[in-house]
């Protein structure tokens, strides 16, 4: 895994270096670094409607009795979303606009839940297992507890 993230922290800044550069030939440099503030700018601050939906909803969801996974997951998306933004570069910050939209987030997480659930980490009900014990059997599904007094 550590060579897949040091090529892409190798890659990314490459091809965010030379889209700039030929952007900036075609454009400006001015007005290239105005669109890569512009995008930031306007990617924070749907990051802060899309963040305050969210908690909205998560805090209902909770309220309600119910838990919030699907609202949690979200939230991941919007932090990474936010990272991608405040990435100087057209390229990052196109994906970062792909994780704001609710559809095209709601279906790279389905997409992501489906490969969890299909490798055998997660179960349906949201549980995390590791290999070990999914492969084993040795999995607790249901606990009951009682407090005593003392």
């Amino acid at each position: 895994m550590f060579p897949v993230f040091a090529l892409i922290f190798l890659i990314v800044p490459l091809v965010e270096i030379y889209i700039l550069i030929q952007v900036g030939q075609v454009i400006g440099a001015l007005w290239t670094v105005f669109f890569v503030v512009l995008t930031a700018v306007i990617g924070v601050q749907l990051l802060k409607t899309q963040g305050l939906s969210t908690l909205s909803r998560a805090q209902q969801k909770m309220h309600d009795g119910e838990l919030p996974a699907q609202e949690l997951l979200e939230g991941i998306a919007l932090i990474v979303a936010g990272a991608f933004l405040l990435t100087p570069g057209f390229v990052t910050d196109s994906f970062g606009f792909l994780l704001l939209f609710p559809p095209s987030r709601a279906l790279i997480i389905s997409r992501l839940a489906q490969r969890a659930v299909a490798s055998g980490r997660f179960t349906m009900h949201g549980q995390f297992h590791t290999r070990d014990e999914t492969r084993s059997g040795n999995v607790i599904d249901d606990v009951k507890y009682h407090e005593e007094d003392k």
